[in-house]
C-alpha cells in the first residue's frame, strides 16, 4: 500500500489516466467477457447499459481514489468545495452553456442549407421533447458529473502544476479522447471490432482533434473560476449538444464533412479567445502630449 500511494504522489497524471482505463476495459472486460467484446450487434445492444456504466465509472473512481492517494482528506475537502463553487458572473456561465449548442448549431444549420443529410436530429426527431429529456440528463449525468470528478476533479489540477493550461487542455484533451474512442470498436457490432470508413473516419476527426479543442477552452475556463461545478456544466452542455443536434445517420462524406467543419470552428474559437487573452494582458501605455499632438 506505501509503494502505491508512494507511486501515486510521484506521477499523479499517469496513475490517474492509467485507472481510468483499467477500471473502465477492465470493468467492461469482467461485465461483457472477451466474447462479447466487440460481439455482435444483438450483444452489443443488450450489454450496452451495463457496459456504459463501467466505462464512465473509470473517469469518477479514478479521480476520486487519486484524490485520496495524494491528498487525503485535504484533498476530498478540496474537491467538494469546488464542487460546490458555483459564482463565476455571467460571462463564465454563457461560456459553459452557450459554446457548444452554438457551435454545433451554426455548424449543421450552416450546412443543411446545402444537404439535407446535416439537419439536426431535434429538427427531424419524432419525439422531441424525449430528445432534448434524455440529451440533458445523459449529459449532466454520464458527462458531467461522472466525468469531470476526474478529468477537473483530478487531472487538469495535477497536470496545471507543471504545464500550462494549453498544454494541458492539450494532453488532457487527447487523452479523453481515446478513451472515448474505444468504446466505438467494442460497439462496432464485429467480431474484429472493425469500424466502417463511416464511423471511423468522423469519429477520429471528433475524438482525437475536436475533444482536444473543447477541452483547452475547459481549462480556461476553469483557471479563471477554479470551479469544477462550471465545468460540469460545460461538459454536459457539450454532451448534450451532440446527443440532441447531431444527425441522426450521415453517409461517409457527410459525416467527415460536418465533423471537419465542427473540429475547424471549435479551434476557431480558441485562436480567438488566445488571441483576446493576449490582448487583455498587454499593458496599456497612454498616449504622451507629442504623440497625442502627431
Amino acid at each position: 500500500m506505501a509503494s502505491l500511494v508512494g507511486n501515486a504522489r510521484r506521477h499523479p497524471g499517469l496513475t490517474y489516466f492509467a485507472l481510468v482505463f483499467v477500471i473502465s476495459w477492465g470493468g467492461i472486460l469482467y461485465l461483457a467477457g472477451p466474447r462479447g467484446i466487440p460481439g455482435t450487434p444483438e450483444q452489443v445492444a443488450a450489454l450496452m447499459p451495463i457496459v456504459l456504466v463501467a466505462l464512465f465509472a473509470g473517469p469518477s473512481i479514478a479521480g476520486v481514489a487519486c484524490t485520496g492517494l495524494v491528498h487525503g482528506r485535504v484533498g476530498f475537502r478540496d474537491l467538494v468545495s469546488r464542487g460546490l463553487t458555483w459564482r463565476g458572473g455571467a460571462r463564465a456561465y454563457a461560456a459553459a452553456l452557450l459554446t457548444a449548442p452554438l457551435v454545433v448549431a451554426i455548424v449543421l444549420f450552416g450546412l443543411s442549407r446545402t444537404s439535407s443529410e446535416f439537419l439536426p436530429g431535434i429538427v427531424t426527431a419524432v419525439d422531441k421533447p424525449g430528445l432534448l429529456l434524455f440529451g440533458a440528463a445523459w449529459g449532466l449525468v454520464g458527462g458531467g458529473l461522472l466525468e469531470e470528478l476526474g478529468w477537473t476533479g483530478f487531472a487538469v489540477p495535477e497536470m496545471r502544476r507543471h504545464h500550462g493550461p494549453f498544454a494541458t487542455g492539450l494532453m488532457v484533451g487527447f487523452l479523453w479522447g481515446a478513451w472515448h474512442y474505444l468504446i466505438a470498436f467494442w460497439a462496432s457490432g464485429t467480431s474484429t471490432g472493425a469500424l466502417s470508413l463511416a464511423a471511423f473516419l468522423p469519429g477520429m476527426v471528433f475524438y482525437v482533434a475536436s475533444l482536444p479543442a473543447y477541452r483547452v477552452l475547459m481549462v480556461w475556463l476553469y483557471d479563471r473560476t477554479q470551479s469544477l461545478f462550471l465545468a460540469m456544466l460545460m461538459h454536459a452542455s457539450f454532451s448534450a449538444s451532440m446527443l440532441i443536434l447531431q444527425p441522426p445517420s450521415t453517409s461517409l462524406r457527410a459525416g467527415l464533412t460536418w465533423n471537419v467543419v465542427l473540429c475547424a470552428l471549435l479551434w476557431g474559437v480558441v485562436g480567438a479567445v488566445a488571441l483576446a487573452r493576449r490582448v487583455s494582458r498587454r499593458p496599456f501605455r497612454s498616449l504622451s502630449l507629442q504623440e497625442g499632438s502627431s
